[in-house]
């Protein structure tokens, strides 16, 4: 069965984005005759939910064009997972201390970037923090740590050990019990090549969404850009901020995704690298880019970083927007946005 695209959309929940697709939900294109066909569908893929929207010129088109993004996704999460023992991140986990372990281009560059990204941020974005967030249990003993058990973690996390050899395509760990864990940065790049394989499928636009971290290209029937939603990161289920986007990509970290509260004090999972302890500096932290990877990557580095100097990054970074909500809810817009966002 088929059905016409809507002329607006309804909210739905997506993480720490609202992404504004519900009323798409089961259709599978339009009519014979019209110019435009949408397929959105959505599966379990990277430990989230992922749902796909492909516009093309008819329903077959966009629905395969779906099934390859899909694959795409699922072929990355082979190689980047650390939840599966056979992935190249869980081998160069495995090795760490030991010996450098051979590694695909499509890790290798994940991994490059992530670095690129850490230094960007000043070190506010680490891969390698794996370790100091498992002390915390965020989201399970919800036990506090003591400064002695930090301490110790403290070799585990440094950034410099890790070592990216391009020429031989390895990755080496130098301490043992390193571990490297790419979940801030992998999504958004698995979006990016997700979008690239609709396209080669014949899809004229469409959205990659991985839980909060959303990738767009062209534009709806009708010439309609993608509407979404930022979550409002003190308001359960309300909206910070409204943008259309074409041609981009956004992602959200925020401190109430993940978190348990004791004797007053909010407890999350985005730590402070330098400290081990969870950044006190903003609740939210929204970046736009024109790719995935980037926009994942970055907002992790500057919600650590503050929004002070992390909107002066922004501001400096070409192709890259922000929304920042500060400690004390006060928004901060970057210059390229003001007059793109909506409030509600």
């Amino acid at each position: 069965m088929y059905c016409k695209l809507p002329n607006h959309f309804f909210p739905v929940q997506a993480s720490l984005l609202t992404l504004l697709l519900s009323t798409l939900s089961g259709c599978v294109g339009v009519p014979t005759g019209q110019e435009s066909a949408v397929v959105t569908r959505a599966q379990m893929q990277m430990g989230t939910l992922v749902k796909i929207t492909a516009v093309a010129r008819s329903g077959a088109v966009a629905q395969a064009a779906a099934t390859a993004g899909f694959a795409e996704i699922r072929r990355l999460e082979e190689l980047l997972s650390t939840w599966i023992p056979t992935s190249e991140l869980s081998r160069v986990n495995a090795a760490a201390g030991v010996l450098p372990v051979h590694v695909s281009l499509e890790t290798l560059t994940v991994v490059q970037r992530a670095v690129q990204a850490a230094e960007m941020t000043d070190g506010g974005f680490n891969i390698a923090i794996g370790p100091a967030v498992d002390a915390w249990r965020v989201t399970e003993g919800q036990r506090i740590p003591t400064e002695a058990e930090l301490d110790a973690l403290r070799p585990l996390v440094d950034l410099q050990s890790v070592h990216v050899d391009v020429q031989e395509q390895t990755i080496f760990l130098e301490k043992t019990g390193m571990r490297i864990d790419v979940g801030g940065i992998g999504k958004g790049y698995a979006a990016d090549q997700a979008v690239d394989a609709l396209r080669r499928a014949g899809a004229v636009a469409g959205v990659v969404a991985l839980s909060g971290d959303i990738k767009t290209f062209g534009r709806l029937p009708g010439g309609k850009m993608f509407p979404v939603g930022i979550q409002h990161p003190r308001q359960d289920g309300a909206v910070l901020a409204w943008i259309d986007l074409q041609d981009e990509a956004i992602s959200t970290a925020g401190d109430y995704e993940r978190f348990f509260e004791r004797d007053g004090v909010r407890y999350h999972h985005i730590l402070d690298p330098r400290t081990l302890q969870p950044a006190r500096s903003c609740q939210s932290v929204t970046v736009i880019a024109r790719e995935g990877v980037w926009a994942d990557g970055l907002n992790t580095g500057i919600f650590v970083m503050g929004p002070e100097r992390g909107m002066e990054l922004v501001e400096h970074l070409p192709d890259v927007e922000a929304i920042i909500v500060d400690q004390d809810g006060r928004l901060l817009v970057s210059s390229g946005l003001k007059q793109r966002i909506r409030l509600p």
